[in-house]
């Protein structure tokens, strides 16, 4: 073996020695030359690029004969035989007639044309990236069809396909270069703030749907994948540069930033490199919506008005003045004016806007790192890629959080060829100087004035307790004989109790919230949230279809992945220590042409495993048939099961919202999540509890409460006797989380007829054990099913509880009994008209169902719009080195359910527009253009900032 490895490497030195030399030029059917043209030995990754005079000169050691392989974009692959040394060629590329002519790799895991995919696809390739009208070619890919992208901030989309889309968005997986990109801990994907840099992307994919059987757990409602230029194929220096502006009424016009920088060198058939780095900066979309969704109407007159973008303001409890009118009794005994004197109120504290309190300086920076060794000078390679990203956003969930100073990287070893890949990363992030905003107003208000007096100190100032006494004076006249109405009391009362308020723009008030946003104990101060998550993962793939190709392409592959949770207690339940777990998975695929090629037939099966639950098979059957005499329509069919696995966050998370607190549902969890509580905020005398502090753990949630419904139909059903007020109550045993599995069928056409194609998919999903949150009410004392009595009574303890507001709100992960389904339509036409002009425009049809009288409780959270419109329009040379594009979307009416948030998306109106112009002599590429350039604002959920507009023009150099 040793003499064999010596003589082949003798051999690949000998011949290193030789060079072959090839000239060429490529033109079009007109004889106009194509500029930018990769040409490639066959096999090789080997070649050049053409100048923009259409030339190329190809020097290589490779000794002839061999092919070359002439690709552009927009055009169909040509190849010439090579057969002597400084041979003179001359191709022609015709242009692709459709855009199903291109080649996609994630729908099978190996090429295929996207007319042959066994399922929906959808691809953004080169041109569609130095063509789009958007800001960046993220933002571009919600012009595609049956995609949605919904926007978090200036620096964070979300893209989901069919359904059931939140900003977390882990039903869908985004893979860069093969690696996922969400965050471990966080749980989401931040759209490309620490992605790829425009400058390096070489295609965008799109798979709608279930995809398990081949990606894993991650994959259930579709798979983004994001591949890179590899630098012995795209090398030189490339960068851009855009400026402009955002226009938001809220904010007004601000400058936006971007700029972008690629080198790439293949220093000799074996060894390359390549670098990014990419910056953007701009002011994101404010959020000022005042809107009380609680209460429609109400303004902040209102004693218990609640803002959706005002925080702090969430603190309220019920304050009865009839009680606290008059102070109990020396001996115990209880005093009070009689019931419906004064009355009582639900009053909340005086809040923030989110102006105050969020970092609205949207910034994301991007660098990435490769080496790519081929000791062979083939295809096999050996490559490392580091990625590193920074930025800052605004994250809805829960709440709005502020990530600021975020840091996400992920480091890839890889050893791949044609036939097969094996590749092992490291994923880090670091939540920076990341915030919760809402508690950073909680703690601002509560550092300079408790919300409720102290029970062993009276004479403590507490924000509740001087709003009661002020009302109650005024109401009654104490020191002034002057009784005032209902709404001059309130009023006065706000005004006393917010005396030495805090204010935006003081010292005292940076000083505070500067001490809160640093702190990461919630319930101790603090806004802080600490989360440095790893995540290991390995997989690999082999091909064995070079192998078994007279009998069918076959697949094998499978992959390893460890969490390590490490959040200080601040997100998960890891006070202790990190927290970890594994999964694995394996997988295969056969694939078999039959017919004379006319029909192919892809079976799929993959088994995954985590620690915590039983395994999964994942089985995919499809089939496409190819008719016609020329083969150009088809007609696809698919059958798969898919699963998703529960998140970090659903087995782990301890976290306080505020209104609720989120805790997940592994077994080991549930006794980690203690909370020290205090169940007598009043100093009531009538609490049963012992002493003035309770300990609950995330085992009550699911052991020992009610469901939140039953507890506000017994807190509105006052009027009614107590047997009867019982009888709503509704004690919940909340079932641990298990995975979520899917059942999706797909049937779908496309047709290639001349220079138009169409491509019609249909669907339907049937869901099994889908992951939902509920919320449910603990009791500090006493038990939900209402066996325990006060003693030498009737009235349950737990009833005192509730009466005193001892309980605490909590959100748990479960699975949702009902049976929900979704279906939906997505048809699209795309075609060359007028010559050179294309034009494209594609319709969405989206719904689901479940017996919801049956499951009242249940938030399926689907957040689609029934109807989608997308169209597009453009030449990319409509005069000499002058070309446009323009892009409109309209968006039906939808209803957004969020844990944030819930209210209707009203319908929008977006059409983006750019004009570029094209300087050969400068080999650069000039763009003016727009997002939104109606200035129409609108949003795509409840809570976030209105979406304003972005102009721009950009300076690209060698793209």
């Amino acid at each position: 073996m040793k003499k064999i490895l010596y003589f082949s490497f003798l051999l690949l030195g000998v011949f290193g020695f030789s060079q072959t030399t090839v000239k060429g030029t490529v033109v079009d059917q007109n004889s106009q030359p194509i500029p930018g043209s990769n040409v490639v030995i066959q096999g090789k990754s080997v070649g050049t690029v053409t100048d923009f005079d259409g030339n190329f000169v190809l020097v290589t050691s490779e000794v002839p004969p061999f092919k070359l392989i002439i690709t552009s974009i927009g055009y169909s692959e040509a190849s010439v035989d090579v057969t002597t040394n400084n041979q003179v060629v001359s191709v022609i590329l015709n242009e692709s007639q459709t855009l199903l002519d291109e080649i996609v790799i994630s729908a099978s895991r190996t090429p295929e044309r996207i007319f042959e995919s066994p399922v929906s696809v959808e691809r953004f390739g080169l041109k569609e990236i130095k063509n789009t009208s958007s800001e960046s070619f993220y933002s571009g890919l919600q012009n595609l069809k049956g995609v949605d992208v919904n926007t978090n901030s200036l620096t964070f989309q979300s893209v989901n396909t069919r359904g059931f889309a939140t900003f977390a968005n882990n039903r869908f997986l985004q893979l860069v270069d093969g690696m996922d990109n969400s965050a471990p801990g966080l749980n989401f994907v931040l759209g490309n703030l620490v992605g790829m840099s425009e400058l390096e992307v070489q295609s965008v994919e799109i798979l709608p749907g279930a995809s398990s059987a081949l990606y894993g757990a991650g994959a259930f409602n579709g798979v983004l994948f994001m591949t890179s230029k590899n630098p012995f194929d795209y090398q030189g220096i490339s960068a851009y540069y855009k400026t402009g502006y955002t226009s938001q009424e809220a904010a007004g016009n601000n400058a936006y930033y971007d700029f972008g920088i690629r080198a790439a060198h293949a220093f000799s058939d074996k060894f390359a490199i390549k670098a990014n780095f990419s910056y953007l900066q701009g002011e994101d979309w404010h959020a000022n919506s005042i809107q009380d969704l609680a209460r429609p109407g109400a303004t902040r007159e209102n004693p218990a008005f609640d803002g959706l973008n005002v925080y702090g303001d969430e603190v309220s409890t019920t304050l009865n003045f009839d009680d606290l009118a008059v102070p109990d009794g020396p001996n115990g005994q209880v005093n009070s004016l009689p019931s419906g004197t004064l009355g009582s109120a639900l009053v909340s504290r005086t809040g923030y806007d989110e102006l105050d309190l969020a970092n609205y300086e949207a910034q994301s920076v991007k660098t990435d790192f490769s080496v790519h060794y081929k000791p062979f000078a083939d295809d096999f390679e050996i490559l490392y890629n580091g990625r590193v990203g920074r930025g800052n956003t605004i994250y809805q969930g829960t709440n709005r959080y502020s990530i600021k100073n975020f840091i996400m990287q992920q480091h890839k070893f890889e050893i791949r060829n044609n036939n097969f890949f094996l590749r092992g990363y490291l994923t880090v992030e670091n939540s920076g100087d990341s915030y919760d905003t809402r508690f950073a107003a909680i703690n601002v208000n509560r550092s300079w004035k408790q919300d409720a007096p102290d029970p062993n100190n009276a004479a403590t100032p507490s924000w509740f307790g001087d709003y009661a006494r002020t009302f109650i004076g005024a109401r009654l006249g104490v020191g002034t004989g002057v009784q005032l109405d209902e709404t001059t009391a309130h009023a006065l009362a706000r005004q006393a109790a917010d005396r030495g308020r805090l204010l935006p723009g003081t010292p005292e008030f940076e000083n505070a919230f500067n001490s809160v946003i640093t702190n990461g104990n919630l319930d101790q101060g603090g806004a802080r949230f600490v989360d440095n998550t790893k995540l290991r993962h390995a997989d690999g793939n082999y091909n064995f279809t070079h192998l078994t190709k007279d009998f069918a392409d076959i697949q094998v592959g499978g992959s390893f992945r460890e969490y390590e949770l490490n959040s200080n207690g601040t997100i998960f339940t890891d006070k202790d220590g990190p927290i970890t777990y594994s999964e694995f998975g394996a997988y295969m695929q056969v694939q078999k042409k039959l017919i004379d090629d006319r029909l192919k037939l892809t079976g799929s099966i993959r088994y995954d495993k985590n620690e915590f639950f039983d395994g999964f098979l994942s089985p995919r059957l499809s089939g496409v048939m190819t008719l016609g005499e020329k083969k150009n329509h088809n007609v696809r069919l698919s059958v798969q099961q898919g699963f998703r696995n529960p998140t970090t966050q659903d087995l782990f998370i301890g976290l306080n919202a505020g209104r609720a607190i989120l805790v997940g549902s592994a077994p080991t969890n549930l006794d980690r999540d203690v909370r020290v509580l205090n169940n007598n905020p009043q100093g009531n005398a009538q609490a049963i509890g012992q002493g003035t502090t309770s300990t609950l753990t995330g085992r009550n949630a699911y052991e020992n409460a009610w469901s939140l419904s039953s507890v506000t139909a017994f807190r509105e059903s006052a009027a009614l006797p107590l047997q009867e007020r019982l009888a709503l109550l509704e004690s919940v045993n909340t079932d641990f989380v298990q995975p979520e599995e899917i059942t999706a069928y797909e049937l779908g056409y496309r047709a290639q007829l001349g220079k138009v194609s169409i491509d019609l998919s249909g669907y339907y999903n049937s869901y099994a054990n889908f992951i939902s949150n509920t919320t449910v009410v603990a009791p500090f004392y006493g038990d939900a099913e209402l066996q325990e009595v006060i003693p030498g009574t009737s009235t349950p303890v737990a009833i005192a509880a509730l009466s005193n507001t001892d309980v605490q709100a909590y959100q748990t992960y479960t699975n949702a009994e009902a049976d929900i389904n979704s279906y939906g339509a997505t048809i699209g036409v795309d075609a060359k008209v007028l010559g050179n002009f294309d034009l494209g425009a594609s319709y969405t049809y989206a719904e689901f169902d479940f017996d919801q009288a049956a499951f009242p409780d249940f938030r399926p959270s689907f957040n689609t719009p029934k109807h989608k419109v997308r169209a597009s329009f453009g030449n990319t040379e409509v005069f000499k080195n002058v070309g446009f594009n323009i892009n409109y979307r309209w968006t039906d009416t939808y209803f957004w359910q969020a844990t944030f948030a819930d209210g209707d998306v009203p319908a929008f109106t977006v059409l983006d527009a750019q004009v570029n112009f094209s300087v050969p002599s400068m080999k650069s590429l000039f763009k003016i253009g727009g997002s939104n350039i109606l200035n129409q604002e609108y949003v795509t959920a409840i809570g976030t900032g209105n979406i304003g507009s972005i102009y721009y023009i950009s300076w690209g150099i060698n793209l």
